[in-house]
């Protein structure tokens, strides 16, 4: 009997249910939810949003029982960390420093979760997430009051990641107000970028050259730190969501990449008169309970249970179950040990005799122990060298992750920063200064992208060093631009 998952999604202006037998869709339902129950992935009024559920069941005739639920993602940060090679139980308190450090947010507003990869030589590679603790206590709860207990949750752009059968592979998820950009390589979600949209008064086609401006940045950026496998034309675009039925756009979104853009198929089976499209989150967390079998290579490697450990199921402890059992064979041990020391001290008489055999045979071994404690004394210098150059090695190791880590935190925050407008040329980074360069329609724009630089604080200088003016046909069309950008020490 193919085994059965109940998946939950709650957006901010529906809730997805889906049942999965199998690899085969059963049964799902769509319920619309009022404005303001949801915001931004955070259940605000969780009683109102548990009715609603049991409303959903009760049409669905589900009874309630265990579900795998998807967090939205709203405010989740996303690593791929690389630390030296670790014992297994320091690895949790290394994960938590070094998330300290690349987290831009304190630890305490968020839970972490997070998954070794393929590793590389000499270091330990991992997955990590970070998402807002009150999203998660408010979907946990309002899952309980509506007679659900949640064993499984996940955040939904990974869930969607896990529903793309290609090891490379662009994914462009848009929703009424955001759109989720994510870059599949190596079948590890390498980039999670969302992009908050404009509201109901901006024209559809200006949503639409907003989300092609920002899939060009992300690949853009992605090229810049992977030049060896850059993301080109042979990376196919899948895209999900509003746009999925937005053929037209389709063009507009490939950009200067050249990329093939289609819809993401569903990578199950499913039924007459089911719409994948809209449940492909669903779907995707139902896979992480169902892509145990075999033969299908190119799907995520990444599937994290972001249930925070305060919710799981806590196991019983055995040496409360078994202290009985152990307290009557400790007595049995006890009883032994009596009778045998009893034995012991008939043949004392017999041991004694044996002594003096034994006190020769002390002597040679304590010769021969003498001749190994001399080798010994010969191999410690050398040991001491080898110690000396292994602390070399990490120290160099652990500054080239620093820096490494401050080049990367430094061109991530020169992308978010630069305006929509702005087309970045050229970003050249060394160790004390970075050079930024592009293009602007207008000198404004470019001061604004100055300003917003030594706001962020990431930089003790922000200096333009030039703005040069393109002209065609005697006219200005744009401005070429150049800023060096001092990091903080």
């Amino acid at each position: 009997m193919a085994k059965k998952v109940v998946t939950l999604f709650i957006r901010d202006d529906s809730v997805n249910l889906l049942v999965m037998a199998g690899k085969r869709v059963e049964r799902w339902a769509s319920l619309p939810l009022e404005a303001g129950l949801v915001s931004q992935g955070l259940v605000v009024e969780e009683a109102q949003v548990a009715n609603k559920l049991k409303e959903l069941l009760k049409l669905e005739k589900i009874a309630a029982g265990r579900v795998i639920a998807g967090l939205s993602g709203h405010n989740s940060v996303y690593r791929i960390i690389n630390l030296p090679e670790l014992p297994e139980a320091v690895l949790p308190e290394a994960v938590k420093r070094e998330a300290k450090r690349v987290i831009p947010v304190p630890l305490e507003e968020v839970y972490l979760s997070y998954q070794p990869l393929p590793p590389t030589e000499g270091e330990t590679r991992l997955f990590l997430a970070a998402f807002p603790r009150n999203a998660a206590d408010a979907l946990h709860r309002t899952l309980h009051q509506a007679g659900l207990q949640p064993y499984i949750m996940d955040l939904a752009p990974l869930a969607l990641c896990r529903a793309v059968n290609e090891p490379r592979s662009i994914i462009v998820n848009t929703r009424s107000d955001n759109t989720d950009i994510i870059v599949m390589t190596e079948r590890i979600p390498q980039v999670i970028h969302r992009l908050s949209l404009p509201g109901e008064a901006e024209s559809s086609a200006e949503r639409l050259s907003a989300i092609a401006e920002e899939i060009d940045r992300t690949i853009t950026f992605y090229n810049s730190s992977h030049q060896d496998a850059p993301l080109d034309s042979t990376v196919p675009m899948l895209v999900c969501g509003d746009l999925a039925g937005e053929p037209e756009s389709w063009e507009s979104l490939a950009g200067k990449s050249g990329c093939t853009v289609s819809v993401l198929p569903s990578p199950v089976e499913t039924p007459d008169g089911f719409n994948p499209n809209g449940f492909m989150v669903n779907i995707g967390l139902a896979l992480k309970e169902l892509l145990a079998e075999r033969g299908e290579p190119n799907f995520s490697l990444v599937n994290l249970n972001t249930m925070p450990e305060v919710y799981r199921t806590k196991p019983v402890r055995l040496p409360n179950v078994f202290a009985p059992v152990a307290l009557a064979v400790g007595i049995s041990i006890l009883l032994g040990v009596g009778f045998l020391v009893f034995n012991t001290a008939s043949h004392t008489g017999v041991l004694r005799s044996e002594l003096e055999s034994l006190e020769s045979l002390i002597v040679q071994e304590t010769a021969a122990t003498g001749l190994l404690q001399s080798q010994v004394t010969l191999i410690e210098p050398q040991i001491t060298e080898v110690e000396a150059t292994r602390d070399i090695f990490y120290g160099t190791f652990n500054t080239l992750a620093d820096i490494r880590a401050e080049v990367n935190a430094d061109v991530s925050q020169i992308v978010t920063s630069c305006p929509t407008e702005i087309g970045l040329t050229g970003v050249d980074h060394v160790i004390n200064s970075a050079t930024v360069g592009g293009v602007s329609p207008t000198e404004h724009s470019i001061f604004v992208y100055a300003r917003s630089l030594r706001a962020s604080g990431r930089f003790s200088a922000v200096t333009i060093s030039s703005i040069e003016a393109i002209e065609e046909e005697g006219e200005v069309t744009g401005f070429e631009f150049e800023f060096l950008l001092e990091p903080e020490e």
